[in-house]
């Protein structure tokens, strides 16, 4: 990168702060192996409410694995400080109270003034791990109840290695 680039790339870091990404989808979607390999870590984040006070790891130990977050806090890797994730609760079809958080979540994040709080990514994360319900409720709604605004959404499908398994058998011999 040369000097100049440098340069643009602090003065763009010191304006907007860190890059923040709401990683969305159901519970077991595999949210968090995706950002433990984006930031390359086995541990699990570090945990901030959104006053940048660090959480009590034991205070949300037990809901790490259920899906159950709460949107604002923040998650950073001490392997990648420059990224901050924030976590949507594995909302299911029918869980209309976590979408609505959600929601509010990505209005309020995605337009706000204070450059330090906007998000500046969605990673959806779809399971392709069941055919039969690859594409839910959940996801309809997202995609035609939330206004991203100017944010781009990415959507990332996990669990392929299972299709693994379906498209073998229907390519052995009889």
């Amino acid at each position: 990168m040369s000097a100049e680039n440098t340069e643009d790339f602090e003065n763009l870091q010191e304006k907007f702060g860190r890059f923040r990404i709401l990683i969305v989808g159901r519970a077991n979607a595999g949210k968090t192996t995706i950002l433990r390999g984006i930031c390359d870590s086995t541990e699990n984040p570090e945990i901030y409410d959104g006053d940048g006070n660090k959480v009590d790891p034991s205070k949300v130990e037990g809901s790490m694995g259920r899906g159950i977050h709460n949107v604002e806090n923040e998650l950073i890797f001490r392997s990648n400080e420059k990224l901050v994730f924030h976590d949507s609760q594995g909302f299911e079809a029918g869980r209309e109270d976590e979408f609505l958080q959600m929601k509010k979540f990505i209005a309020d994040r995605a337009k706000t003034t204070f450059l330090k709080k906007r998000i500046h990514a969605i990673w959806y994360c779809i399971p392709m791990d069941k055919l039969d319900r690859a594409i839910q409720r959940s996801e309809e709604m997202f995609f035609d109840e939330c206004d991203p605004g100017n944010v781009p959404v990415v959507v990332l499908f996990t669990k392929f290695d299972a299709l693994r398994a379906v498209a073998l058998g229907r390519l052995a011999p009889a």
